[in-house]
């Protein structure tokens, strides 16, 4: 079994921010592929299905950002899993806007779900980097509702696509193909 677990705000005034992204493709992955219904456990929604040969747990904390690290521990513990079957997604402020990168391990880059998940469990463990692009340079006082805005209208359309192309693709990213999850993804969108 494997962990995903998608990053954001509890709360229908969070849903459409960019910090959110990773409940949203946590919501696409799921309705895509057809888990069962969420339900309420571990201070989670989680649901439970299947990519290819593969069981996946996704899980959403409602625990707000910063203490996402508890909600994903208290899963993992349940089911005797170690950092090696989790899989964060979650926004970047470093990655160009709807581009995804995958690594296992790395820096939190100032991102406190990043910070509350290596609290509980240490760096090592897979993210799914989903570029929501930075404001600029000198452009620190800009961050903040940068990354808790809403998406523009004119980002819908491009934002739609990458999510529909992270869930198509996303049997290879439980295969751990992760450098084909990347390349699949990237070509999906050079075609739209």
């Amino acid at each position: 079994m494997q962990l995903w677990v998608g990053l954001g705000n509890p709360g229908e005034k969070y849903s459409l921010h960019r910090h959110n992204v990773g409940f949203m493709a946590a919501d696409v992955v799921h309705d895509v592929h057809g888990f069962s219904p969420w339900q309420k456990k571990f201070r989670s929604l989680i649901a439970e299905g299947r990519l290819g040969r593969h069981r996946i747990l996704l899980l959403k904390p409602q625990t707000f950002m910063n203490d996402s690290g508890d909600a994903v521990q208290q899963a993992l513990r349940f089911y005797k899993l170690d950092e090696e079957a989790l899989t964060v997604f979650h926004d970047e402020l470093d990655l160009a806007p709807f581009k995804v990168k995958v690594r296992v391990g790395g820096g939190l880059a100032g991102h406190n779900g990043l910070r509350s998940i290596d609290a509980s469990l240490g760096p090592e463990f897979r993210r799914v980097r989903i570029g929501i692009g930075h404001p600029g340079p000198g452009q620190k006082h800009l961050v903040t509702p940068h990354v808790l805005g809403n998406y523009a209208k004119a980002e819908m359309e491009p934002l739609s696509d990458m999510l529909a192309a992270i869930a198509a693709e996303a049997e290879w990213l439980a295969d751990g193909e992760d450098a084909r999850f990347m390349s699949e993804i990237a070509l999906r969108l050079k075609q739209n």
